[in-house]
């Protein structure tokens, strides 16, 4: 059985004082006068406790009228025959009612502090969770709840991460939560654009039974809050004090949520900037060699074909198509990489067979190289499964990392490896070329890094320095577009292995369908 409050708080008082009265009504006849006085001063102490000051005070003067009525001579009477009496009741009095001043004071600076570590707490919880959230909705929702443990009626808010818009009409990056009514919502918006406190005690419209708080950040506010008060509470300046607090914590929350994205729109604005700049110094210096072969080639079958043999002339369209489909592999990867690395990348994606991929990065390498890719073996396994990919990317991959190994691996075959391993595609092309130093095997996929030992110990080289060092670059973005991984590792008895490891997913069930039958 769950007692009533005032009968909770009043039952504790009613015992200590029925206990020491029929304390005092048994020993009255064994001790003196003043030791009574000590028992009553005893219960007006600890029933102070639980009691408010006034009532702890009217009961301590019942109880010495009492005392004087029962326990000073003449008994059952009023009268006092000694001044000492006098003197004594007065000062029993006196020290009930101090000691009520006093523990009243006491338990409210008690109450005091507890109510200012509750709000701490609630401050430290919200910015906390203010912290961690992602989306103004869900910071929004927590303010919200921490201001409707403030009062009885719920707390609509208005709030944004935009600028604020001039016809008070929610737009986007504007959100109103809660169903405030016209007036409310257009002191919401009034709130929100002077950035100011509108209600009791704020010194502005104080003739409002409610409070528009703003969201204030650092530099502007973001929006507003209201508190509707009800008949029945007077305005306490420290609970407005607190809910304003909650508010700013709101407002710096979503101006910190402002600049981070300025922040991330500033940093992709400035990866891009890097990327166009990067591929212009591309552009200007690694395709100048093939531009100038091309030019050369061109201007003596145009100036001199008559003289030339027939040999000749061959020779110089075989090298002007050879550095025309360089450019084109140069050009394809370049534009490739920047597409890859740019926000908000959509691949094409298709379930495609393994396969597929492979014979069509097959085509391109005899396209070019005829002899070339003879050297090419496969072991594609057999049974492998549908890959979830962009098929025209993943055969520019195996297209960019072929072509690297018949470049830098002069002699010897070029193995492509495909099989399924542990829920993923593996896919590996290893030669037995001259291999990758260490010291180049951390940047040889960064973009236009290229290693000039290898460069040196090619026998086409010649002092040309071919390619502007993406083809690895873009291998590893269209990897990581696809959700896989790309790896170098040095083959134990020399040469190279370019591993790529991609995620296999089961592909949906066929959908069937239901013939109508007559």
């Amino acid at each position: 059985m769950t007692l009533p409050p005032l009968l909770k708080r009043c039952l504790p008082p009613a015992l200590i004082w029925a206990a020491c009265w029929g304390l005092m009504l048994r020993v009255d006849a064994h001790v003196e006068l003043a030791n009574l006085v000590l028992l009553l001063v005893l219960a007006a102490t600890l029933s102070t406790l639980w009691l408010p000051l006034l009532a702890s005070m009217g009961l301590s003067l019942l109880a010495v009228l009492a005392f004087n009525w029962r326990f000073v001579s003449p008994e059952r009477s009023m009268e006092l025959q000694d001044w000492g009496h006098l003197w004594l009741l007065a000062t029993m009095l006196a020290l009930s009612w101090l000691v009520a001043v006093l523990l009243s004071r006491l338990r409210r600076e008690a109450d005091a502090a507890r109510r200012h570590a509750e709000q701490a707490d609630q401050l430290r919880a919200l910015g906390q969770a203010l912290r961690d959230s992602q989306s103004p909705v869900e910071a929004a929702a927590l303010l919200q709840a921490q201001l409707d443990a403030l009062l009885p009626t719920p707390a609509p808010l208005l709030l944004g991460t935009g600028s604020l818009p001039k016809d008070n009409r929610l737009g986007e990056g504007q959100l109103l939560i809660g169903e405030p009514d016209a007036d409310q919502l257009a002191g919401l918006w009034a709130c929100w654009r002077q950035g100011a406190p509108f209600g009791p005690g704020t010194g502005r419209h104080q003739e409002l039974r409610a409070w528009y708080l703003p969201l204030r950040g650092r530099m502007a506010s973001h929006g507003a809050a209201l508190l509707v008060l009800p008949d029945t509470l007077h305005p306490d300046p420290e609970l407005r004090a607190h809910a304003q607090s909650l508010c700013d914590q709101m407002g710096l929350a979503l101006e910190r949520q402002v600049a981070e994205q300025a922040a991330r729109r500033a940093h992709d604005e400035a990866e891009g900037q890097a990327t166009r700049n990067a591929l212009l110094a591309a552009i200007s210096h690694d395709y100048r060699t093939p531009l100038a072969t091309i030019m050369g080639a061109a201007s003596s079958l145009l100036d001199q074909g008559e003289r030339q043999t027939p040999a000749q002339r061959q020779k110089l369209l075989a090298t002007v198509l050879d550095e025309t489909r360089q450019l084109s592999r140069m050009t394809d990867n370049t534009l490739q990489l920047a597409r890859l690395e740019s926000a908000g990348l959509q691949l094409r994606m298709d379930w495609e067979a393994p396969e597929e991929v492979v014979g069509a990065a097959l085509r391109r390498v005899r396209q070019r190289q005829v002899q070339a890719a003879q050297r090419v073996r496969l072991r594609v396994a057999s049974a492998l499964p549908l890959l979830q990919c962009d098929a025209v990317l993943l055969a520019q991959l195996l297209d960019n990392l072929l072509d690297n190994a018949l470049r830098y691996a002069p002699e010897g075959p070029i193995e492509l490896l495909v099989r399924h391993e542990a829920g993923e595609l593996l896919m590996a092309v290893r030669d037995r070329g001259p291999g990758v130093p260490p010291a180049a095997r951390a940047r040889i996929f960064e973009p236009f890094q290229r290693v000039e030992e290898l460069d040196r110990e090619r026998p086409d080289a010649a002092g040309s320095r071919r390619g502007a060092g993406v083809g690895l670059a873009a291998c590893r973005a269209i990897v990581a577009a696809h959700g896989g991984s790309l790896r170098l590792r040095a083959r134990s008895h020399g040469g190279t292995s370019f591993e790529c490891r991609l995620p296999v997913q089961a592909p949906p069930a066929p959908v069937t369908r239901m013939e109508n039958t007559p």
